[in-house]
């Protein structure tokens, strides 16, 4: 009933968006003298803010079609390589790619946004890599016949994916992923698989929540996984592909985004009211392209959100040594030849530093002159893997780190 409410809501305002987008288009009009006093210039601004914070979004393209090294434009081809059920593996290769270019899986987070929001990552590193990313489908628009999927499914389709591209691998893990990541490199160290990676990265991720608590880890500790499975949980109404489908819908997982930093949002839409009013459109078109992946979500598969829940946050396995896959024990010591480096953003209010930095303890197998942590300062949960520091110091720094040690 939740889903179907929250589409009630969205269609009942289509008509309002409509009739904002007319008033709109009216009162900017250059022959229409309201156009020009500060009246009508406010009331266009008011309309398109009103229009941009209610519009429901689909998964934004990864318009990651060119890259400029030297001061030249390559182009940049986008190929699926792999199809699964709740997952497509994407390539990015630059034109003019070598085979000298170290090949890096990309796990990005199954957390309600799509993997989009990496596209700053990958034309940093589509420079001098050969990108993979995992590209997570809307859990609504899977077919309830292709079964459910939890936290052993993630680290299945890892498994699956790492044995494709290997053994000549570098994976990095963005955000939520970390644990899962470490448990899939810990399960391939301990039966010696040949397609170990070369290194694996831990950027901003939840390894040991209790390490450094943050209102994501209170959340998860004073409230029973019952809760959660009552309050947050729905099915996919009928109109859907994957109808009947139990999810932790998108819709409530951006309301849980934009309510711990509510103000902060807020600030900037007044923001973008102001640059609309002065004719800022550079200031105008930064905002749109961020809200517009930001607001763009997806549903999550309500096993893989409650298993993450409880095996991540609440029991925290990994840390403890109880963590299992398929009945087999998860054992981070296992790890010899796959390096680990660690990247924590000093302001990170999501996985907290010190959050990551808990695998170099559980890597005991791993020599020092194989592991190695960084810590950005001045930057928050998302500066980790995009914008200006990302690019200038973060990446130089994997780049580094993945030849030094391949």
């Amino acid at each position: 009933m939740l889903y179907q409410l929250y589409d009630f809501h969205q269609s009942a305002l289509v008509p309002w968006r409509l009739l904002g987008d007319m008033t709109r288009s009216f009162i900017s009009h250059p022959f229409v003298p309201a156009s020009y006093t500060h009246f009508g210039r406010s009331l266009a601004a008011g309309l398109e803010v009103m229009e941009s914070a209610t519009r429901q979004r689909g998964k934004p393209a990864w318009r990651v079609d060119s890259v400029k090294i030297d001061g030249e434009t390559r182009a940049v081809e986008r190929k699926v390589v792999a199809r699964l059920p709740f997952c497509e593996l994407a390539r990015f290769r630059r034109e003019g790619a070598t085979a000298d270019d170290p090949k890096v899986l990309l796990a990005a987070p199954m957390s309600g946004h799509h993997a989009t929001l990496l596209r700053g990552t990958v034309e940093a590193l589509v420079a001098d890599h050969e990108v993979y990313v995992t590209d997570w489908i809307d859990a609504r628009n899977v077919l309830l016949e292709d079964g459910d999927f939890g936290v052993e499914d993630y680290i299945d389709y890892l498994l699956r994916f790492m044995r494709k591209l290997g053994p000549d691998l570098h994976i990095v893990a963005v955000c939520q992923p970390a644990p899962l990541v470490l448990s899939a490199v810990a399960l391939m160290a301990a039966s010696e698989d040949p397609a170990q990676p070369k290194t694996m990265t831990l950027m901003g991720g939840p390894v040991d929540p209790a390490a450094a608590p943050t209102r994501v880890t209170e959340l998860a500790d004073t409230r029973p996984l019952s809760w959660f499975e009552q309050s947050v949980l729905t099915r996919v109404p009928a109109y859907y592909a994957g109808a009947g489908r139990q999810v932790y819908p998108g819709f409530l997982q951006l309301g849980g985004f934009i309510s711990m930093n509510a103000s902060r949002h807020f600030d900037a839409h007044v923001k973008m009211f102001r640059h609309l009013v002065q004719g800022d459109g550079d200031s105008v078109d930064a905002h749109r392209r961020f809200y517009d992946e930001y607001l763009a979500v997806m549903d999550v598969p309500a096993k893989y959100y409650l298993e993450t829940i409880d095996r991540v946050f609440q029991r925290r396995l990994l840390p403890r040594g109880e963590m299992t896959w398929r009945g087999l024990p998860v054992e981070p010591a296992a790890i010899e030849h796959t390096a680990l480096l660690t990247v924590e953003g000093e302001l990170d209010d999501i996985s907290a530093p010190g959050q990551t930095l808990v695998a170099h303890a559980l890597c005991s197998g791993l020599s020092a002159a194989r592991k190695q942590d960084m810590l950005q300062k001045g930057v928050g949960h998302y500066g980790i893997f995009n914008g200006r520091r990302w690019r200038e110091q973060i990446k130089p720094a994997i780049a580094d780190f993945i030849r030094a040690q391949a």
